[in-house]
């Protein structure tokens, strides 16, 4: 005969409840997120593109100019360098003591660091000192986007419905190009109604110290966005079992080859972004001759067709799966690496604005995508750094030297199209062998370990 189990000896084994999503928190969540990846965005897109353009005679006056341009997209670099630093710093942080108070300080973060960027002297006023303390302060921005850009991601998508992740996703990333449209349409008014003069005096300090307006906005929403169920239900589970709570870097550890696959998947969008809204405004403007206002207005037309597909990624993304949309935003960054130069070195203009508007919204449809895919990627105790370090290494391996790659190209090599054309193919080939080996993920809970 068979022995009774004791019902109070043998109680059924916990199994944590299902978080509830509150449909106002989770807007509140999204409001935030986008509000600050657009101040985020919107500072380095300013600075990325008169990086190409004013800042050379500006701050690098004692060069020849095309020494001046290398020194500019340098400095350019040097955020860009700082990105991985500010995900693994605020990644860890932010795995331990949740995405939320990390968050209000790499906001306040960016945003002074901005605002002083708008006060600093030129070369003229304060020589050496000048450039360097550029350099400085895009070190600081930098530190600051890489623990808010993959943080903020983090946050809206484990605040969001399992059903509506990509969607979420998808509303975040138009932070992107919402600013690149509002740094364009700043940059070109000023352009326009200002004097080249007036323009180099003070004119592009403008939308620097806006930030300051952005940043009181944004730091306002922020407040009252509560820290996400996945976090709170992993503290829980962390604090029920007596398990320690992983050390940072354990992703580095434990996920190695999902991390290098993370940023492998983004190093055609982070390579042919900067190719298409840095450079291209470099070679639009010092190689084909077009004014500066009607380069910015290209630019302002491309990003403003691009929301929509940002959009349309993280939704298509929750329909047919993340890795089959990160594929047909990757095919769209193909045909336009291909075919980019080639179309600007005909001088026709609707054309080259339609070959960047390919490019941007190819990238906008992968970064409505990103969100969810690489949140999908890792367990909840190590989301947060590993999402940071696949963005911002694939930022500083294949994002941060473009600029600088396609100037010397252009200056030392006698077919420098074909080159970087090569560079955007073959970035686009390795990203679509990384996110097919990939899991796909998008049905599964975030509050599952994998």
């Amino acid at each position: 005969m068979s022995e009774l189990t004791n019902p109070v000896q043998a109680s059924p084994p916990h199994v944590p409840e299902a978080p509830t999503f509150d449909p106002r928190t989770s807007r509140r969540a999204v409001a935030s997120g986008t509000f600050g990846t657009a101040l985020e965005w919107f500072d380095f897109a300013v600075y990325g593109t008169l990086s190409a353009t004013l800042f050379p005679q500006l701050f690098f006056p004692s060069f020849d100019t095309n020494t001046a341009i290398l020194a500019s997209f340098a400095t350019f670099g040097a955020g860009m360098v700082a990105r991985p630093m500010g995900g693994i710093f605020f990644g860890a942080l932010g795995d331990k003591i949740g995405r939320r108070n990390v968050l209000m300080f790499t906001l306040m973060l960016m945003g002074v660091s901005s605002v002083l960027i708008g006060l600093l002297p030129g070369y003229a006023t304060a020589g050496l000192l000048a450039p360097t303390l550029l350099v400085l302060l895009r070190f600081l921005q930098g530190f600051a986007l890489g623990g808010e850009a993959s943080g903020v991601q983090v946050l809206v998508v484990e605040h969001a419905p399992t059903a509506h992740r990509g969607l979420y996703g998808g509303i975040l990333a138009t932070g992107s190009p919402l600013a690149q449209t509002f740094a364009s349409i700043t940059l070109t008014g000023l352009a326009m109604f200002l004097s080249k003069e007036d323009f180099a005096s003070w004119g592009w300090r403008v939308p620097f110290l806006m930030g300051v307006l952005l940043l009181v906005v944004g730091v306002f929403i922020r407040r009252r966005v509560e820290e996400t169920p996945a976090f709170k239900e992993s503290q829980k589970k962390a604090a029920a079992s007596a398990i320690p709570q992983e050390r940072a870097l354990a992703v580095i550890v434990k996920k190695p080859g999902t991390v290098i696959k993370l940023v492998l998947s983004w190093a055609a969008s982070a390579g042919l972004f900067w190719i298409s809204v840095t450079y291209a405004v470099n070679y639009l403007t010092k190689e084909l001759g077009y004014d500066n206002s009607i380069t910015f207005g290209l630019l302002l037309m491309a990003n403003l067709i691009s929301i929509p597909a940002a959009v349309l990624g993280g939704r298509l993304s929750d329909r047919i799966g993340r890795k089959k949309t990160m594929l047909l935003g990757l095919t769209m960054q193909g045909l336009a690496a291909a075919t980019m130069f080639p179309i600007m070195n005909s001088m026709n203009y609707p054309a080259s604005v339609a070959i960047i508007t390919l490019a941007l919204c190819g990238i906008q449809v992968t970064a409505g995508t990103q969100a969810a895919f690489f949140s999908e990627a890792l367990p909840t105790s190590m989301r947060y750094t590993g999402s940071a370090l696949g963005m911002t290494l694939a930022g500083l391996i294949f994002g941060a030297p473009i600029p600088f790659i396609a100037a010397w190209i252009f200056q030392n090599t006698s077919n420098g199209i074909l080159a970087l054309t090569c560079i955007g193919v073959g970035l686009v080939i390795i990203s679509i062998i990384a996110v097919l080996s990939l899991p796909e993920r998008y049905k599964q809970s975030l509050h599952s370990e994998h």
